[in-house]
């Protein structure tokens, strides 16, 4: 699995081109057909999306090309997912947060469940992405729990980056933290 951008023409592109590099070898990636449609479910629309596998030219071994707004097994765009873990680090409650986002109530605590149970290992990585790209890196303050220092990690990491690279324009945190954890964010294993 490798997170890529949002602009599947444009990834197309790279992938034909050979720019796009495995990330377990470093060798170039080439097409090598389509993984099944995914429909996921946006703030107020489907999204369907399609990957696109890929096959490392050195080693040989296959990647399925996950567009950055995806998580690994969630039917839920990013945005969605990290509105509800902003929502609960802010001090909302399951249920709040389900209902700001419009998802069932179970769904959502499985979400926050698994953020929790992996909390600081996300704050410790999200704080030095943060220390490492950052102009003049600050570190956010201690919040009132390990999920919302972990959420304002999240957040302080993309402020750096834009700070650093404003070609980028707006990067939702939850973007980056989606292309940082190469989809795995809720998924077991990361980081």
């Amino acid at each position: 699995m490798l997170t890529v951008g949002v602009d599947a023409a444009r990834v197309e592109d790279r992938l034909v081109s050979g720019r796009l590099a495995c990330p377990g070898c470093g060798g170039a990636l080439g097409p090598w057909g389509w993984a099944r449609a995914r429909v996921l479910r946006g703030g107020s629309a489907l999204v369907v999306v399609r990957p696109r596998r890929s096959r490392c030219r050195l080693c040989g071994e296959s990647h399925v090309l996950l567009p950055v707004f995806a998580l690994l097994r969630r039917a839920d765009l990013v945005t969605v997912i990290g509105a509800a873990l902003a929502a609960k680090a802010a001090g909302a409650g399951v249920r709040a947060a389900a209902a700001a986002v419009g998802r069932p109530v179970e769904t959502v605590r499985g979400w926050l469940r698994r953020f929790a149970g992996r909390a600081e290992a996300v704050r410790v990585a999200f704080t030095a992405l943060l220390v490492g790209v950052g102009v003049d890196p600050v570190p956010p303050a201690a919040a009132v729990s390990v999920f919302a220092d972990a959420v304002a990690a999240v957040a302080g990491a993309s402020t750096a980056v834009r700070s650093r690279w404003p070609g980028v324009g707006e990067l939702p945190p939850w973007l980056l933290a989606a292309a940082v954890s190469g989809g795995r964010l809720l998924a077991p294993g990361w980081p």
